[in-house]
């Protein structure tokens, strides 16, 4: 008889587990899928290209409702999960049911993070999270004229304000820090990539404070510490997130920033497992699809019945907003020992920084081409050394193929 698992969750994380597990133990489990948002799964990395009018809602879903039916998995959507009974071994819905679970997995995502500032509360701010935010922001943008202000110059930031540009929204993008994406990227990517999204439409104001949303009724505008008001008529807070760990840390599961799991992706409660942007293993929270792929890919093997372990990921940031393709992998900081080899090429756009160390690759930083990129993060993940090909190892796999 197959055993009851939950998975707690409708994103990007719980579609992959599902896939994987379908392939590996498919009978083995009855899943059921609990999702709050009242959509199929869809792929979030995608929401700016729906903001921006490049594609339709629908398009981004990761799956159609018939892979979902054919394989057996039931979809509870748009009902949340309110609490966990781990004593019964039950999840109770937002509408008053109770789901029995022999095995249950937390694949609950994460919060935008909102900013302390006074006005946030104040409509005409938003986050950019899902899609209830784009819906929002379309609609806002569907009024003539309006002015946006995007605070948050990372990957989110950047998606929410090429995205509003390109939807018709005079735009301004403010960062606290001197340059864009400067967790991922050196100065000079981090320049390609400004260039890039004024290009498109997007004002960048960068080691820019934010002080106070104005207005009273409605959000009139961003003030800056230095006394400068950008007018805006929507503001958009887009500084990142935090693990949605609510549902574990009621229940009484281990949480420090994110619901901690071991090396068999199991929380403190052994019949409990966590993935994805929820998680927190070994100290890391990675708030990054390709981490969550991999666990779910390792908790699916487990579940199936095999010995797998996940031991952690390398973090590999992959931006694609309106032709804007940018990869950020491994330790691109370098560092003591380390040295870089650059390609930089301004006239095409073009820039890339390999960062060795000890006859290893140890960091990537593209931009302009990532054709390569997958081929570097193999190089980064599997320790393999480039001695014999480093002449040509910034031209990218068919120059040292060529070369062999």
């Amino acid at each position: 008889m197959s055993e009851p698992l939950l998975v707690i969750g409708n994103g990007m994380a719980a579609a992959k587990l599902c896939e994987e597990l379908t392939q590996r133990a498919l009978g083995r489990h009855a899943v059921a899928v609990i999702g709050a948002e009242p959509h199929l799964a869809y792929n979030r990395v995608l929401l700016s290209e729906v903001l921006a009018g490049h594609m339709r809602a629908e398009e981004a879903r990761m799956k159609p409702a018939a892979w979902w039916r054919d394989r057996g998995v039931t979809l509870q959507y748009g009902t949340p999960a309110v609490a966990i009974d781990r004593d019964r071994r039950e999840v109770a819905l937002s509408d008053g049911r109770r789901l029995a679970y022999s095995r249950l997995v937390l694949a609950t995502g994460s919060h935008p993070i909102r900013l302390p500032l006074k006005g946030m509360e104040l409509p005409g701010v938003h986050t950019f999270r899902d899609l209830k935010d784009v819906e929002a922001l379309l609609a806002a943008a569907a009024v003539p004229g309006t002015r946006a202000v995007v605070i948050g110059g990372g990957l989110l930031g950047l998606e929410a304000a090429v995205g509003l540009a390109g939807a018709g929204v005079r735009t301004t993008l403010v960062h606290l820090m001197d340059r864009l994406m400067e967790r991922q990227l050196d100065a000079e990517a981090a320049g390609f990539l400004r260039r890039a999204v004024e290009a498109r439409g997007v004002e960048v104001l960068l080691g820019a404070h934010s002080d106070a949303i104005t207005g009273e009724g409605h959000a009139t505008g961003l003030a800056l510490k230095d006394g400068r008001v950008i007018p805006a008529d929507l503001v958009v807070v887009a500084c990142g997130v935090t693990p949605n760990a609510d549902l574990a840390r009621a229940a009484g599961l281990e949480v420090k920033r994110g619901i901690v799991v071991d090396d068999q992706l199991a929380t403190s409660d052994p019949l409990i497992s966590a993935i994805g942007e929820c998680a927190e293993h070994r100290g890391l929270a990675y708030g990054l699809v390709a981490p969550a792929y991999e666990q779910a890919r390792v908790l699916a093997r487990r579940l199936a019945g095999e010995d797998a372990r996940y031991t952690g990921s390398v973090v590999a940031t992959n931006l694609k907003v309106s032709g804007v393709p940018v990869l950020s992998a491994g330790d691109v900081t370098g560092g003591a020992g380390s040295e870089s080899i650059v390609l930089t090429d301004r006239g095409l756009g073009l820039y890339r920084r390999l960062i060795v160390k000890d006859g290893l690759l140890i960091g990537a930083v593209l931009f302009g081409d990532t054709a390569d990129g997958l081929f570097y993060l193999d190089l980064i993940t599997n320790r393999t050394p480039i001695t014999a090909m480093r002449s040509d190892l910034v031209f990218g796999r068919d120059a040292i193929a060529a070369a062999a």
